[in-house]
């Protein structure tokens, strides 16, 4: 009969069971557990195909959970791993989850998850666990994968595993034995996280275990768990329930000094690449973007992960004199951001057959433009004077008066498309039909997919000059307020919560630029019906 539920393999025929340490019942725990993790197979990387061969800086972690008992339990409750990305914190978090489920540490029905901030990391986790149990046969026959649930159960024990995004719903009435915050300074709430740690309190012996890199702020959660696991480090808290493996490079360290990095990567040289390390360093040291990044992801210290996107002096250097009148019909990509009622829109054209070439258009609303300028601290009324923001009639921005100067726009120069947020466009689009106004609209999306690249284009034609602004007042302002937003793997787009101040300009330029590289790669794209066509995903 095979396994039933949605997404379920078929159930295979149970080999004979081989011998195994990790069974032996003498052992103490934390042996029984690195016996287990190091009869399990690689699935992927430089040791793919081999056994895991555990490093004595993850023994000693092992050790560090599971060796402390008291009247034969586990003491360790909570544990705390933080350490520089790429050091083998999924794969160790899921032959740990593997051990729970049908391994030295499985209780009868236990309950086991990895939770993480969205689905996609959450799913990390499970396809590892999947992995390996399809490449073990006795774990294959024990076990039941639905993929679709992200769920695994263990049908001897009756343990189930399950990979949770953060809905903390789905928390509600959960009695956890295993859990596993993955990327938890990622976590943009607490209330998944609160309501698992509540839900072992009818388990014997919980275990929570909390990784990740550092967070940017004190006030994270994940920086609540570090401080108090340095804190139980070194003497001043006891708490034997508390185990916390904290790999960081001191601040007060020379960050570009390769030896300080081991100390936030115990695996570099090893299965964690020390030249990937060298070459994302010798980057950070002419981005500042980048540097927050190698900080933070690589060398796990907590800093702001925000900063201002391109220093003033890389922007000024850029700052080449733009004539208009030298461009027209000229080919260009333009960036358009809507503003609400009263606030700042921006238009950006991006020349890049004519040495990157910007020109730049603002609008605001006349009446309350020295309220505004007050409100803003920046001299609007001015900049008005000398024709670097155009002012439409009323108390609100004028719509129609933006949609007829777009039109004019395209007359002057050759428009190939105007990358645009979808948001509070409709009203746009139905002034360009009643006025009967074609424009090359294309919709860019705000979110990393497309911003990301937008930004790292629009970062390297700064950084490598091919980009001239004429240091518009304006576009200079947003540049200076610009505050960066990483994701855990490092992809970048603009955070207008942390900005200082309005970053409409940037934006517009972003999706001008991101909007011409696309279509760019696009043409750049021949194809040969002699090759195979590869898709991602």
């Amino acid at each position: 009969m095979g396994l039933r539920g949605p997404g379920a393999r078929p159930k295979r025929s149970r080999p004979e069971p081989q011998p195994q340490t990790w069974a032996d019942e003498e052992l103490p725990l934390w042996r029984r557990m690195v016996a287990f993790i190091e009869s399990l197979p690689v699935t992927a990387g430089t040791e793919a195909g081999k056994n895991f061969r555990l490093r004595p800086w993850q023994k000693k972690i092992i050790r560090g959970i599971y060796g402390p008992t008291r009247r034969g339990r586990r003491v360790v409750k909570t544990a705390l791993l933080t350490l520089g990305r790429k050091n083998g914190k999924t794969g160790l978090a899921a032959v740990l989850a593997l051990a729970h489920l049908v391994g030295p540490a499985v209780e009868s029905r236990g309950q086991i998850y990895s939770a993480a901030c969205d689905k996609i990391q959450a799913a990390l986790i499970y396809d590892e666990m999947e992995a390996i149990i399809q490449r073990v046969d006795w774990m294959a026959a024990r076990c039941n994968i639905q993929k679709h649930y992200r769920i695994i159960t263990d049908q001897e024990s009756g343990t189930v595993y399950r990979a949770l995004s953060a809905d903390a719903k789905k928390a509600h009435g959960l009695s956890p034995s295993l859990v596993i915050a993955d990327e938890l300074a990622q976590w943009r709430h607490r209330e998944l996280w609160d309501n698992l740690v509540t839900g072992t309190g009818a388990r014997a012996e919980p275990l929570i275990l909390a990784v990740g890199t550092q967070a940017a702020t004190d006030d994270a959660l994940f920086s609540e768990l570090v401080d108090y696991g340095a804190k139980v480090n070194s003497g001043e808290i006891k708490d034997p329930t508390f185990y916390a493996a904290i790999y960081i490079t001191s601040e007060s360290a020379d960050i570009w000094d390769e030896a300080s990095w081991y100390a936030a990567n115990p695996a570099l040289g090893d299965f964690r690449s020390l030249q990937e390390m060298r070459d994302f360093a010798a980057q950070a040291q002419r981005m500042p973007t980048k540097e927050a990044a190698f900080r933070n992801l690589y060398l796990n210290q907590r800093v702001d992960s925000s900063p201002s996107f391109i220093r003033p002096a890389d922007w000024k250097a850029c700052g080449e004199a733009v004539e208009p009148q030298e461009l027209f019909g000229r080919p260009c990509w333009a960036g358009l951001d809507l503003s609400a009622t009263q606030d700042l829109t921006a238009l950006e054209l991006f020349f890049p057959d004519d040495g990157g070439a910007v020109l730049s258009y603002f609008w605001l609303p006349t009446e309350g433009i020295r309220e505004k300028a007050d409100q803003d601290r920046v001299p609007y009324d001015v900049w008005a004077k000398h024709g670097h923001l155009e002012l439409t009639p009323g108390r609100a921005v004028d719509r129609g008066f933006i949609v007829r100067r777009l039109a004019g726009v395209a007359a002057d120069y050759d428009v190939k498309a105007i990358g645009y947020d979808r948001w509070r466009m409709n009203e746009v689009k139905k002034i360009l039909d009643e006025e009967g106004i074609t424009l090359p609209l294309v919709e860019f999306g705000q979110g990393l997919k497309d911003m990301a690249p937008a930004i790292d284009e629009l970062e390297r034609l700064v950084l490598s000059g091919k980009i001239r602004h004429g240091m518009n007042p304006i576009l200079t302002m947003c540049t200076a307020n610009v505050k960066i937003e990483p994701d855990a793997a490092g992809n970048r787009k603009f955070s207008k919560k942390r900005s200082t101040g309005r970053i409409d300009g940037m934006v517009a330029l972003a999706m001008a630029v991101g909007q011409w590289a696309k279509e760019a790669k696009a043409a750049a794209f021949v194809f040969d019906p002699g090759l195979p066509v590869f898709l991602e995903g």
